[in-house]
């Protein structure tokens, strides 16, 4: 794995879980853990479980005790890492957004193309799609209960960067993360919408803002800039917050919106999509319920129902604990590896692909283009 703050956390989490609770063709071995500091990196690995250290991600590739990379780095190193990974035979699995930009992406996913003939495996990591019932939800949609669909509402609200003082971290400076709100949750909220609607956008008419222009310098104690500055105050390069109207290839219309400015909101992913013969709600800070309307019963019978996606017949659920007993954000992870190693195991491609992650990076860049000209409607 290259990179172990919040994701390399998760994802390591996941890596030691695994094989506790599913059945795997292949079994993980924590091999070894990449960053730049020595000190910092040995210490990630010794507690959370990575066997060795490399202080050069390049070291990962001629390794022969390494066979996957998992790259949990800042945007602006994912298309170096991985294209270098693919080349070197590893299996990749990618942190979202794939890339910073289209080109990185586009040669990401050719390169991701040519890996699988020769039986290299590789995934972004779009852990939503792992949530039981967003996983329900696509089953639902999938076996025609809500009909034609014709509306998806999608939000993904947080409001950790309110607070004007909070400091220049990466996230907020584009050559390192590529986008604000709109790159690192819109394309949650774009690809679990299109998860559940097995479908894709094709055009869209969006706007983005900047609330807090300038914000203070963290320096480097937590390897928040790499710039090792506390003075002063940097510029804000990226979006605050982002809205977008879409439309999807099968006819129906979308409303998006991702902010980090929703005070009060921690991580509220939504989605709700309306059809002729129902709908259906999700709210990831009830990451257990899914909401289903069926809208052919009678009217005096009809209604949203919740539905407790803790069953052993529920995606992944029955892997985990007794019914009720509710899963969390970091499940969703474990679901995640589990899948690609099946994938792997199996000889499959797994899915969402780098083909799936170059395509919401061309969403991304078409809200950003039409963001930059007065909200003009612009193809994917």
């Amino acid at each position: 794995m290259v990179g172990y703050a919040f994701m390399g956390r998760v994802h390591s989490q996941a890596w030691r879980s695994v094989g506790a609770f599913f059945d795997l063709p292949v079994s993980p071995a924590m091999t070894a853990l990449a960053g730049r500091s020595p000190e910092r990196t040995a210490e990630a690995a010794r507690t959370l479980g990575w066997a060795s250290v490399e202080t050069d991600w390049k070291n990962l590739l001629t390794r022969e005790d390494v066979h996957l990379v998992d790259i949990c780095t800042p945007g602006d190193s994912h298309a170096e890492i991985a294209l270098a990974a693919l080349e070197a035979g590893k299996h990749v699995l990618c942190e979202k957004p794939l890339a910073n930009s289209v080109a990185e992406a586009e040669a990401m996913a050719e390169a991701a193309r040519a890996a699988a003939a020769r039986g290299v495996r590789s995934m972004v990591a779009f852990n939503y799609r792992r949530v039981p019932a967003v996983a329900l939800a696509r089953r639902y949609v999938a076996e025609g209960r809500l009909g034609e669909i014709r509306h998806v509402r999608g939000v993904y609200l947080q409001d950790w960067i309110v607070d004007p003082e909070f400091p220049l971290v990466w996230r907020l400076q584009k050559d390192k993360a590529g986008s604000g709100a709109l790159g690192d949750i819109g394309a949650h909220v774009i690809d679990t919408a299109e998860f559940i609607l097995g479908d894709r956008l094709t055009g869209v008419s969006g706007l983005t803002e900047t609330f807090v222009k300038e914000r203070p310098y963290a320096g480097d104690s937590a390897g928040l800039t790499g710039q090792g500055r506390s003075d002063g105050k940097g510029p804000v390069t990226v979006d605050d917050a982002a809205l977008f109207l879409g439309r999807f290839s099968g006819g129906a219309i979308a409303s998006f919106e991702a902010t980090r400015f929703a005070a009060g909101r921690k991580n509220a992913l939504r989605i709700e999509v309306s059809g002729s013969l129902g709908s259906l709600t999700f709210d990831f800070e009830s990451l257990n319920e899914l909401w289903y309307h069926d809208h052919t019963l009678p009217a005096e019978d009809s209604g949203f129902r919740r539905i407790l996606v803790t069953e052993a017949g529920h995606p992944y659920a029955g892997a985990w604990w007794p019914p009720g007993h509710g899963l969390g954000y970091e499940h969703t992870f474990v679901h995640e590896v589990r899948d690609f190693l099946e994938a792997i195991g199996e000889g499959t491609d797994p899915t969402p692909s780098f083909e799936d992650g170059l395509h919401v990076q061309r969403v991304l860049a078409a809200v950003e283009r039409s963001a930059a000209e007065d909200s003009r409607w612009t193809t994917v």
